[in-house]
C-alpha cells in the first residue's frame, strides 16, 4: 500500500462560526494532537479527505503535510458525523511516533467461502476487530482471515490469526472470529385437536358453498 498523504493548513479561526465558514469554503476543520499532547487546529480539503477516508481504517497511518512544510504521521482517532447530511464535520488526528510501540485496534475481514455454505450451513462472524501492539512500521491496515477451509461445526479463534511483522495480538485468544454451523429451524407440530378443527372448518366452508 502506497503512502497516504493529506495536505492541510494551520487554522487560526476557532469556534462554531469559524468552523461553519471553513466548511462553506470546502474545507474540513480538524485538530491534530502531536506526540507531546499539544493540539494543533488545522483544516484539510473536504474532497481530499473523503477520497482518502473511503479507503482507510482506524489503524491507517496518514502523512499530513501542512502549509508551513511541517509533516506529521497520524491516524484518524475520532470524527463527528452528521447523520442528516451524511457528512463528516470534524476530525481528530493523533500523531504516531516512529520507534515507539503503539496499541490500537485492527479491523478483521473474512475472506473465502467454506464448502459447507453451499450445503446450507451458515457462516457466523464473531469479532470485527482485535487489539494489537506493535511499532508504527509494522501496523497493518486490516487483517484478512481466510475461512475457506472451515469445516462444519468448526470455529476460527483469535489464536488462529496469522500476522506479519512484529505484531503482538492482545485480544483474548479463545474468542471466536468465525463459526460454520447449520441453523436448525423448529417447525411446530400440528396436534390432533387442531387437525380436527381445521377439517371441520373446511367441511363447513364446502357445505356453505354448496348451498
Amino acid at each position: 500500500m502506497g503512502q497516504r498523504i493529506l495536505s492541510g493548513r494551520r487554522r487560526t479561526g476557532l469556534g462554531k462560526a469559524a468552523a461553519a465558514r471553513c466548511r462553506r469554503e470546502g474545507r474540513l476543520p480538524a485538530v491534530m494532537y502531536d506526540r507531546f499532547g499539544k493540539s494543533i487546529p488545522i483544516d484539510v480539503s473536504q474532497y481530499d479527505f473523503y477520497k482518502l477516508f473511503r479507503n482507510i481504517t482506524e489503524s491507517t497511518i496518514i502523512t499530513v503535510k501542512l502549509d508551513d512544510k511541517d509533516e506529521f504521521e497520524v491516524f484518524v482517532k475520532d470524527y463527528q458525523h452528521n447523520i442528516i447530511t451524511d457528512t463528516v464535520e470534524h476530525v481528530d488526528f493523533y500523531e504516531v511516533e516512529r520507534g515507539k510501540v503503539l496499541r490500537t485496534k485492527i479491523q478483521l475481514r473474512l475472506s473465502g467461502s467454506p464448502e459447507g455454505v453451499r450445503q446450507g450451513a451458515v457462516l457466523e462472524a464473531g469479532l470485527t476487530d482485535i487489539e494489537v501492539e506493535c511499532l508504527p512500521k509494522d501496523l497493518p491496515e486490516r487483517i484478512i482471515v481466510d475461512v475457506s477451509k472451515l469445516d462444519l461445526n468448526e470455529a476460527l479463534h483469535v489464536r488462529d490469526i496469522k500476522v506479519q511483522g512484529e505484531v503482538k495480538i492482545l485480544t483474548d485468544p479463545d474468542l471466536p472470529v468465525a463459526t460454520l454451523k447449520f441453523v436448525h429451524v423448529d417447525i411446530p407440530e400440528t396436534t390432533e385437536g387442531e387437525g380436527e378443527t381445521e377439517e371441520k372448518a373446511d367441511s363447513a366452508t364446502t357445505e356453505k358453498t354448496a348451498e
